[in-house]
């Protein structure tokens, strides 16, 4: 089954260009800014668990949402009717933020014909039968690696969002944004243990890609290979002790514990850490802490953001001094500084706010194997859960996936039950050793902040960090 369709194009069949515009322009006569957001997204998902096709789901909506900012205050309204009556309602709702009015309109954004990925519904690489008797595969052979496997699940997903930002000024963006995802995970039983492991990867690209053997293998091993790691893992001790983190996902923990309060909404508002801080001392010498939405095909990247800026490669913290925060548009005229192409949404029906895009560490000089030797006692954490951050603190405590406990640069085994437990401003300083590994996670994060979801990338290379709090479940 093809899903493909006529591209979105809300200004030939549904709008008029002129009349919007007018419209548009109406609503943000004396505000200092805004937007009328327009959005297309379609989306599939697959799961196959334990050996049939457990859910298969499409989704569609199109909508718009028009924004207009007053100083502090922003006006916002949005409709899944793409009219000029649903445009003009919308209009008379957002236009009660302006007031008076009183404000000078800002500058638009630099335009760019920079693109970072395909333009192109990754949907439409597979019909239906392929994808499931792809799911179907992945369940046999993920089986067939070892007798010790008794579940398998595997999802496959994709989707495009199409959009249209039409600006005060006569300025009009169109977007083709694709997504896709590929999730293994396998329970393995010995001895009456049960334990499990899990891997995917993805990015803006073709679905083919995910569903070629040679790739979806590797993520099957992988899978299979964390959950062996677990099923002979011992419980993890507690106390403070030395940490090496892993190269790629784990930047995770510096995406929660770091980027959020790098966010300029949180430090206008004086609610994170960071705050007061800027080009001050916040990390250890040689940590430099890099925003970068500009890297082809990765799942955080944007050809612009959504409210039209250009993504950019922006330093945030260089060599462990505080240089920059990501910024929006209206953050970045309330703080008196450029937008750093860090505004995002995460539909039509949402304003958009300073979020991260792909956020990772700048690797260092040192031999990873030679960080782990040189660890006298403490954990390797290779592999991370889920986690909670207080973005007012930094403090985080994150669950570990997969981890070692090391002594004296030996490893003495895989660990179950580790969580990570400190604060992202005194982790940074605690910094000792970067490796000269950095990756990028395999493009799987996803983000909240205030009820919105928007995927993200986070990377790093091995770090050791002294003195976090380990815990535990050993004796």
């Amino acid at each position: 089954m093809s899903l493909s369709s006529p591209r979105f194009q809300p200004f030939d069949t549904l709008l008029d260009h002129d009349d919007a515009l007018k419209t548009l322009r109406a609503a943000v006569s004396g505000a200092d800014d805004g937007e009328l957001f327009l959005e297309r997204r379609r989306s599939e998902s697959l799961v196959f668990d334990d050996g049939r096709l457990k859910n298969a789901s499409y989704d569609a909506s199109e909508g718009f949402g028009l924004r207009a900012v007053n100083g502090e205050t922003a006006g916002y309204a949005h409709s899944t009717e793409i009219s000029q009556a649903a445009l003009t309602r919308a209009a008379e709702t957002a236009r009660l933020a302006v007031g008076a009015g009183g404000g000078t309109l800002a500058e638009g954004p630099q335009a760019t014909n920079r693109r970072l990925y395909i333009d192109t519904n990754p949907m439409d690489d597979a019909t239906f039968p392929v994808k499931i008797e792809t799911l179907r595969e992945i369940d046999a052979y993920a089986r067939a690696l070892d007798p010790r496997v008794v579940q398998v699940s595997a999802s496959l997903g994709a989707s495009v969002q199409e959009v249209f930002i039409l600006r005060p000024e006569g300025t009009l963006l169109a977007d083709t944004r694709p997504m896709t995802r590929l999730n293994i995970s396998v329970i393995v039983e010995h001895n009456g243990r049960r334990e499990s492991g899990g891997a995917g990867f993805g990015g803006r690209g073709h679905l083919s890609g995910l569903i070629k053997a040679s790739n979806w293998r590797e993520t099957a091993a992988e899978a299979l290979r964390i959950a062996l790691v677990n099923l002979e893992a011992v419980p993890a001790p507690a106390g403070v002790m030395d940490v090496v983190l892993g190269p790629g996902w784990p930047g995770i923990l510096l995406h929660e514990a770091i980027g959020h309060g790098l966010e300029g909404d949180f430090n206008r508002k004086k609610t994170s850490a960071f705050a007061g801080l800027m080009g001050q001392r916040v990390a250890a010498p040689g940590v430099t802490v890099l925003d970068d939405g500009t890297i082809p095909d990765r799942r955080g990247s944007l050809t612009f953001d959504d409210e039209g800026t250009p993504s950019g490669k922006n330093v945030r913290i260089e060599d462990g001094i505080l240089v920059g925060f990501m910024q929006d548009r209206q953050n970045a005229r309330l703080m008196g500084v450029a937008p750093t192409g860090n505004g995002r949404r995460e539909s039509f029906a949402h304003a958009p706010m300073p979020r991260m895009t792909n956020t990772y560490m700048l690797g260092g000089t040192a031999d990873p194997a030679s960080i782990v030797a040189d660890l006298a006692d403490g954990i390797h954490a290779v592999g991370f859960g889920g986690g909670q951050v207080d973005i007012t603190n930094g403090k985080f405590v994150f669950s570990c996936t997969e981890a070692y406990r090391i002594k004296n640069g030996k490893n003495l085994g895989p660990v179950k039950g580790a969580t990570l437990i400190g604060d992202g401003a005194t982790a940074l300083n605690r910094i000792r050793a970067l490796g000269n590994d950095m990756a990028l996670d395999p493009g799987m994060g996803n983000c909240g902040k205030a009820g919105q979801w928007v995927p993200v990338g986070v990377g790093q290379p091995t770090v050791l960090i002294g003195g976090l709090t380990v815990g535990g479940s050993a004796a």
